[in-house]
């Protein structure tokens, strides 16, 4: 029977009075697999069979306040020492549309591992460190095998998000090519990518990207049909560059160089959030030689903000001592506005703002090192 230390996670804040409270409830899914690979996880799930109107009824009686955030999936989430805990009730499918089930309650814990995703995210963890695996999800994990639970592609028909995930964990996880029957099913699995949200996509997508080493999956996802059908024209070569030099596992940065032309339609594709689109299309900009003298770099940061630079200075290629100038360098700023030209003299209209135009051109051109009183003398030079 494998077990794990309970002082590599009892201590966690808030674990240990929802165990006082629920004592038949075990730790489920992501947590129990990043605890045996000896990898951070961040949300910590927990599964009962107690049904949830009973579940917030133990809590309630334990001072801990619950909030009903899926109650028609069995889900509940429980706030306890300033953290997040979702607590399930334990389930097995009676229908599924290829994105959503429709599940009945069981107290059995094998029929809810049953439902799961891969044999890795299959597992439970009790109060006493034992690990529950009924689809040998820790043999799997330990030989970097990503396997489903039962047929891959009746996994695959319940939820198309899947055909996705597979490739997300297979990042993180994956040290072993798939079998060719999960090969086959993911292949097959392509056009159910149409009855997901892009939103959803971009999501998991974004995941892929993120990975510290996400090269391999991308290959495989290419290879069969997948990355094709979500990313168009994906420049794997550029993103292997990318990954060569060490670059931030930033997945807008690696989103860049996948993206061999204007990515603006791209953008459109996976409806990016207005902050992800503009940081995005920002990456698309030049960037100073490495061989330049401060003039560039201080041009460059007089027009775009140093983390984009920083950011373009990767997809280049350049090297670290440039990406140190730009962190370093202070950002000029044009040292006039127009109240200055007008106290000068100027008159107020179109023209003045044109002049002020022209007066940031040549403090620009000059290296944008010229101050106040050296603008405000360079101004009776300039065409009226």
């Amino acid at each position: 029977m494998l077990r794990i230390d309970p002082a590599q996670f009892l201590p966690r804040p808030g674990l240990r009075p929802l165990w006082d409270a629920l004592p038949q409830a075990r730790l489920v899914g992501g947590v129990v697999r990043d605890l045996l690979a000896g990898v951070a996880t961040a949300d910590i799930d927990l599964a009962t069979p107690d049904p949830p109107d009973a579940v917030m009824r133990i809590l309630a009686a334990a001072g801990i306040k619950t909030i009903p955030t899926g109650l028609a999936h069995g889900t509940i989430t429980a706030l306890c020492a300033g953290q997040h805990f979702e607590i399930t009730t334990l389930r097995r499918d009676i229908a599924t549309d290829g994105r959503h089930a429709v599940v009945a309650y069981t107290d059995n814990w094998q029929q809810d591992a049953a439902r799961r995703d891969f044999t890795c995210n299959a597992m439970s963890l009790d109060r006493s460190g034992t690990v529950h695996d009924y689809f040998g999800g820790a043999a799997d994990l330990a030989a970097g095998v990503l396997r489903f639970v039962g047929d891959p592609a009746t996994r695959l028909a319940e939820d198309y998000l899947r055909l996705l995930r597979f490739f997300r964990f297979y990042a993180r996880f994956g040290r072993q090519p798939p079998a060719p029957e999960v090969c086959h099913a993911l292949t097959a699995a392509v056009p159910g990518l149409a009855q997901l949200s892009v939103e959803r996509v971009w999501h998991e997508l974004k995941r892929i990207l993120a990975a510290a080493a996400p090269l391999a999956s991308l290959r495989l996802m290419h290879h069969l049909g997948v990355l094709p059908a979500v990313l168009p024209n994906a420049a794997l070569d550029r993103l292997a560059a990318l990954l060569a030099i060490d670059a931030p596992a930033d997945p807008l940065l690696r989103l860049a160089a996948l993206s061999p032309a204007d990515p603006t339609p791209l953008a459109d594709r996976l409806r990016l959030s207005g902050d992800e689109r503009q940081v995005l299309l920002a990456l698309r900009g030049p960037v100073p030689d490495d061989s330049a003298d401060d003039r560039a770099p201080r041009q460059a940061l007089a027009e775009t903000p140093a983390t984009i630079l920083i950011q373009r200075s990767w997809l280049a290629g350049r090297t670290a001592a440039l990406r140190h100038r730009l962190a370093t360098l202070p950002a000029p700023v044009f040292p006039l506005q127009g109240r200055d030209l007008l106290a000068a003299g100027l008159p107020p209209g179109q023209a003045l703002g044109q002049r002020l135009a022209a007066l940031r051109r040549w403090w620009w051109d000059g290296g944008c090192t010229a101050d106040r009183a050296a603008c405000l003398a360079a101004l009776a030079d300039l065409p009226p």
